[in-house]
C-alpha cells in the first residue's frame, strides 16, 4: 500500500475517532412531561449532523437534524440546539448522535420524584431529634445540637437577659454544609416554600413524602415548614421583641456527625434583618395556618410574634449584623456565617407587606407603600422586596397590585428576551452574571418562580415554557453535563460540601440537594483546588472541598421544592 495514502487514512480515522469523542449530548436527564418542549444541546456536530432517536426496543421514532448553532458567549464552542418535541409517548429513549448516545425519559409526573426528594430532604437536615429509619432508611442517624442549653453571648446581653443566660432553642433545620441556624436564612427559605404553597394548594397536600407527621390532616410541606417555625419562635427576645441574628459555635464543626460535635452553641446578636425577616414570615405563616387544626393557637402566637418584631426593627434601624465589628468587641469570637446586610428597606417592605395581608392595619400598607421596590429584583435572601412583591402580584384590587405586576413583566419580558439565541435554550446561561454563589438557585430556580407568577397573573401561557427551560439547565442540559440535584440523573453531584454526607460513611450523599453550581469567582481555589476551567458557566468541583461551588443551603433547597414542585403541579 501506497504510504501517503496509508498515512493519509491514518490521519482520516484519527480524526474520526477525535470528532466522535468531542460528540457531547445535553440533557434534562430527570425526565420530560409529553407535551413539554424537548430540546437537547450537542456540541462536535454541525448544521448538516444527522440525530436518531430510538425507543427502549431500539426502534428509530425520530431521525432530524439541528434547528440552530448556538456559540458559547465565552469561548469558541459550537453548540447545536436539537429539537425532538414530536416525541410525546411515554418511555424510555436514547438519542445516538455519531456513534455517541444518550439516554432521556418522557413520562407523565416526570419531576414528582425530584419533588419528593427535594421536600424530603428538609427531613434528613432537621436538627435536635434523631432522624429514624422508618423514614430514613439508611441515612438515620443519632440525635445531635438538642439546643436545650444555648448561651446569651454578650453581643445579645440585656439586663433580663445578661451574658450567659440559659434558654432552649430547639428544632430547625442544619443551615447549609454547617450546623448552625440562622434567622435570615431560614426566614426567607420558609417564606420561598409558602409562596409556592399557595399558588398549589392542592398539589401539595396530595404530595406525602414520609415523615413523622405525615399521618395528620396537614401538608407535609407545611408539617415541615413548621417544625423550623418552632423554632424560630424561640429566637425571639420575649422583653423586647428583637430576634437573634442567629443560633451558632463560635466556629464551623469539623466533617464529623451531629451527635458527634461538642463546641457550646451560642445566640449573638439581635439584628433589624432577621427581626424584620422574622415579622414577615410569622405573618404569612400566620394567614397560611389560621384554623389549621393539627397546630392550633400557632397562628395567633405567631401574629403577636411579628407585631412585636416589627415595632423593635422599626426603633433599631441600624441594628446592623456586624460580624467583624461584634469580634472585636464580644468574646468568643464567632467566626461563622454572617449574612450580613447593610440595607433593610427591602426587610421593611416585605413585613410591612406581609403584616397589612395578615392585619388589614393601614400603617402597615402606609409602611409597605412608603417603602417599595422601584422594580423587581431577583429574590435572594439578602434582596427580599421580591418576596413582597409576589404577594401583591398575586392578590386581586389590591393597592399595591397593579404596579408589582407592572413591574414584574418588565422583568420577566426581559428575562425571555433572547432566549432564541442563547446557548441551552433557556433564559439562565448566556450572561457572566447569571454563575456565582448559589446560581443554580438564585439565578436559575428563583427567575424561573417569578416567571411562573407573571403566567398565572400576567400573560397565561407566555412565560412557563421559559420556566421550564430553566430546569432543564439545572438537570443536564448545560455546558457540563451535570444535574446539579444529588441522586438524579445519569451526573450528578456525589462529594458535596456537607459535614453529615462526608462524615456518615455512606458513598451516595443525601438525595434531592440542590448545589450551588458554576462560580467563576472560585473563592476557594486557594485551598489547593483546581478548578478544569475559568468558563463561567464551567467553573464547578464536585469536590467536597468546594463550597464554592458544591455546598448545600436549606436556600437552594427552598428555591428547588418551590419550582419542581409548581411545574409538577400544572404540567
Amino acid at each position: 500500500m501506497n504510504k501517503s495514502f496509508l498515512l493519509a487514512l491514518l490521519m482520516t480515522m484519527s480524526l474520526s475517532v477525535s470528532a466522535q469523542q468531542t460528540v457531547q449530548i445535553r440533557v434534562n436527564q430527570v425526565g420530560y412531561y409529553p407535551n413539554q418542549e424537548k430540546t437537547a444541546v450537542v456540541e462536535g456536530i454541525d448544521q448538516n449532523t444527522k440525530i436518531v432517536v430510538k425507543n427502549e426496543k431500539g426502534k428509530s421514532v425520530l431521525k432530524t437534524k439541528p434547528v440552530r448553532m448556538a456559540k458559547s458567549p465565552w469561548g469558541e464552542k459550537e453548540r447545536y440546539i436539537v429539537d425532538f418535541s414530536s416525541i410525546k409517548k411515554p418511555s424510555n429513549y436514547r438519542m445516538e448522535v455519531k456513534g455517541q448516545s444518550q439516554a432521556f425519559a418522557v413520562r407523565s409526573g416526570a419531576l414528582n420524584d425530584l419533588s419528593r426528594a427535594a421536600l424530603k430532604l428538609f427531613y434528613l437536615i432537621r436538627s435536635g431529634v434523631a432522624i429514624e429509619k422508618e423514614y430514613a432508611g439508611e441515612y438515620a442517624r443519632p440525635a445531635g445540637h438538642l439546643d436545650t442549653h444555648v448561651l446569651v453571648h454578650p453581643s445579645a446581653a440585656t439586663e433580663k437577659r445578661p451574658e450567659g443566660f440559659v434558654i432552649s432553642s430547639p428544632y430547625g433545620w442544619y443551615d447549609a454544609g454547617d450546623y448552625n441556624k440562622y434567622i435570615v436564612n431560614s426566614a426567607y427559605t420558609v417564606a420561598v416554600m409558602l409562596l409556592s404553597y399557595a399558588e398549589n394548594q392542592d398539589y401539595f397536600k396530595r404530595l406525602n413524602v414520609h415523615i413523622p407527621e405525615s399521618g395528620n390532616s396537614t401538608a407535609d410541606l407545611l408539617d415541615e415548614v413548621m417544625f423550623n417555625l418552632k423554632w424560630m419562635l424561640t429566637m425571639q427576645d420575649p422583653n423586647d421583641g428583637g430576634v437573634y441574628h442567629k443560633l451558632t459555635t463560635p466556629n464551623f464543626e469539623g466533617f464529623v456527625m451531629p451527635s458527634a460535635c461538642q463546641q457550646q452553641r451560642y445566640v449573638v446578636a439581635k439584628s433589624v434583618t432577621a427581626s424584620y425577616d422574622f415579622a414577615a414570615v410569622m405573618a404569612q405563616a400566620a394567614r397560611i395556618f389560621r384554623n389549621n387544626p393539627d397546630y392550633a393557637g400557632f397562628a395567633a402566637q405567631a401574629e403577636q410574634q411579628a407585631v412585636k418584631a416589627y415595632k423593635w426593627a422599626q426603633e433599631h434601624p441600624k441594628a446592623f449584623y456586624n460580624q467583624m465589628a461584634l469580634s472585636r468587641e464580644f468574646k468568643p469570637e464567632v467566626n461563622t456565617g454572617t449574612y450580613g446586610d447593610g440595607n433593610a428597606q427591602d426587610e421593611l417592605f416585605w413585613a410591612a407587606t406581609e403584616l397589612y395581608l395578615l392585619t388589614r392595619d393601614g400603617a402597615y400598607l402606609a409602611d409597605a407603600r412608603n417603602n417599595m421596590p422601584k422594580a423587581f429584583t431577583t429574590p435572594t435572601w439578602g434582596m427580599v422586596a421580591s418576596l413582597g412583591a409576589l404577594e401583591w402580584v398575586a392578590t386581586k384590587n389590591e393597592a399595591l397590585s397593579q404596579e408589582m405586576r407592572t413591574q414584574l413583566k418588565e422583568y420577566a419580558d426581559q428575562r425571555i428576551a433572547k432566549v432564541g439565541e442563547s446557548s441551552f435554550q433557556a433564559p439562565f446561561g448566556d450572561n457572566k452574571g447569571d454563575f456565582g454563589w448559589g446560581c443554580m438557585a438564585e439565578q436559575c430556580c428563583m427567575p424561573a418562580i417569578a416567571l411562573l407568577y407573571a403566567d398565572k397573573y400576567i400573560d397565561k401561557g407566555k412565560y412557563q415554557l421559559h420556566a421550564l427551560q430553566n430546569a432543564d439547565y439545572m438537570l443536564g442540559r448545560n455546558a457540563l453535563g451535570y444535574c446539579y440535584v444529588t441522586g438524579f440523573g445519569q451526573k450528578s453531584p456525589m462529594h458535596p460540601h456537607h459535614r453529615i454526607s462526608e462524615a456518615d460513611g455512606i458513598t451516595a450523599p443525601f438525595p434531592g440537594m440542590l448545589v450551588g453550581g458554576p462560580n467563576p469567582g472560585q473563592q476557594d481555589k486557594g485551598s489547593g483546588l483546581k478548578y478544569l476551567s475559568n468558563l463561567p458557566d464551567e467553573s464547578y468541583l464536585d469536590d467536597m472541598g468546594s463550597y464554592a461551588s458544591n455546598e448545600i443551603a436549606i436556600n437552594w433547597n427552598g428555591a428547588l421544592v418551590a419550582l419542581i414542585g409548581w411545574l409538577d403541579a400544572m404540567l
